[in-house]
C-alpha cells in the first residue's frame, strides 16, 4: 500500500473511532442527564377503593400497586371533551411501556355500567389489562375521583344543559400516580393553549422518570 493510501486508511479510522466515541459520550450524558432529573414532587396519596371494570372485574388499589398509571374522569355521554381526552388516552397507550397503566373513571356510574364502559372502550381498542374504565356506587366513585385525585365533577342542572349529553362540569386533566399509589402530577390536556403533542412528551418523560424510581 502506498503512504498516501496509509494515510486515507488512518484517516478513515481515525474519524470512525471520533464518531463512536462522540455516540459513547452522548448515551452516557444522557443516562447522566435521566439519572440526574428533579424529582417531582408528592402532591398526596390514593385511598384504598373497590370498583368495578368494563369486564365486570373488581379493581382496587392492590391491583396498580408497582406501577405508574395515569388517570382522567369522563363519561360517555359526553358531547365535550371526553373523547378527545380517550383519544390522548389512547395514544399513551402506544407510547408507555408496558408496565404503565391507564384508569378511566365515569362521573355517570348510574349509565356506565360495566357493559356500557366495554362497548366504549372497545371503540378505542383499550387492552383491559392495561386500561381499566371503572364504575361503581358513586359514593366510592367520588372517594376515588374527588377525594383521593383531586378532580371535579359537578353534575348540572336540567335548566342549564344545552343538550340531553350536557351532564356534568368535570376536570379535564390526567393524574399521573406513582407505583406506591402517590399523586406527583396534573398534566393538562385540552383548554386554549394546550398543545397535546407536548402535553404527551410530558407526559412520556414523567412516566419514564417515575419507572425508574425504587
Amino acid at each position: 500500500m502506498s503512504k498516501q493510501g496509509r494515510r486515507i486508511g488512518w484517516l478513515a479510522w481515525g474519524g470512525l473511532v471520533l464518531i463512536t466515541g462522540t455516540l459513547v459520550l452522548a448515551f452516557l450524558l444522557a443516562g447522566l442527564k435521566a439519572r440526574m432529573a428533579k424529582p417531582l414532587p408528592v402532591l398526596g396519596s390514593v385511598a384504598d377503593f373497590h370498583l368495578t371494570n368494563q369486564l365486570g372485574q373488581a379493581v382496587s388499589l392492590a391491583d396498580l400497586r408497582g406501577h405508574v398509571w395515569i388517570a382522567d374522569f369522563i363519561f360517555t355521554r359526553c358531547p365535550g371533551p371526553c373523547l378527545k381526552m380517550t383519544r390522548q388516552m389512547k395514544e399513551l397507550t402506544l407510547a408507555l411501556s408496558p408496565r404503565a397503566r391507564l384508569v378511566t373513571l365515569t362521573t355517570d356510574p348510574e349509565f356506565d355500567t360495566p357493559a356500557v364502559l366495554k362497548t366504549y372502550a372497545e371503540r378505542f381498542g383499550a387492552d383491559p389489562d392495561r386500561w381499566r374504565f371503572l364504575t361503581g356506587p358513586r359514593e366510592e366513585v367520588t372517594s376515588l375521583g374527588v377525594q383521593s385525585l383531586k378532580l371535579t365533577a359537578v353534575e348540572k342542572k336540567p335548566e342549564e344543559r344545552e343538550s340531553p349529553g350536557d351532564l356534568f362540569v368535570h376536570s379535564t386533566i390526567f393524574v399521573l400516580v406513582d407505583k406506591q399509589g402517590r399523586i406527583r402530577a396534573f398534566p393538562e390536556t385540552t383548554g386554549e393553549g394546550v398543545d397535546p403533542a407536548r402535553v404527551k412528551r410530558e407526559i412520556l418523560r414523567a412516566v419514564r422518570q417515575l419507572e425508574r424510581e425504587k
